[in-house]
């Protein structure tokens, strides 16, 4: 069987895969980073996205073998090791932006890489728009919204942290 190695959240992984098995698969069920979710099969949930070499990818539409070499971070990756959440994590948080969870990770992960690609910022319409392809079920992205439009002006410096959400 092939062997594909990369790097997902730091650390290095050589792993043997069948050459139809996608990097979904080898995520959940070799490395069992279950935060990335399989919602669709199809790619147009969006629950699976990760960042490939910091790019997001919707893992379900890319083949293991694709990887090779590359470097991965899954929803798992983002926090520090002493438990400080990424603050686009931290947003979703404080502004209540999910409800069952399931297209959290990758909806997180796709706000990240919207947010870094745009430093100058991002209108609520514009965000809305980047966020197509990710679909949730519960929220009507009121809040979704909400927490990226936040957690940008932590990102990119302009705030220190975040604002108390509106109650």
């Amino acid at each position: 069987m092939p062997q594909v190695t990369l790097t997902v959240n730091g650390t290095s992984h050589t792993v043997e895969v069948e050459g139809r098995t996608l990097l979904v698969e080898l995520l959940r069920e070799n490395l069992r980073l279950t935060g990335t979710h399989i919602g669709c099969d199809t790619s147009q949930c969006g629950a699976c996205v990760v960042h490939v070499n910091g790019d997001s990818v919707k893992s379900c539409t890319m083949l293991a073998l694709q990887a090779d070499g590359a470097e991965v971070t899954t929803i798992e990756g983002l926090a520090k090791p002493d438990g400080t959440l990424h603050p686009m994590q931290e947003a979703f948080r404080e502004y209540h932006a999910l409800q069952c969870g399931f297209c959290t990770p990758g909806m997180v992960m796709s706000a990240i890489d919207l947010v870094q690609k745009h430093p100058q910022g991002l209108s609520e319409k514009e965000i809305r728009e980047g966020l197509e392809g990710n679909l949730c079920r519960c929220t009507g992205y009121h809040n979704i919204v909400k927490a990226i439009a936040a957690a940008q002006e932590v990102m990119h410096g302009r705030r220190a942290e975040l604002a108390p959400a509106a109650e």
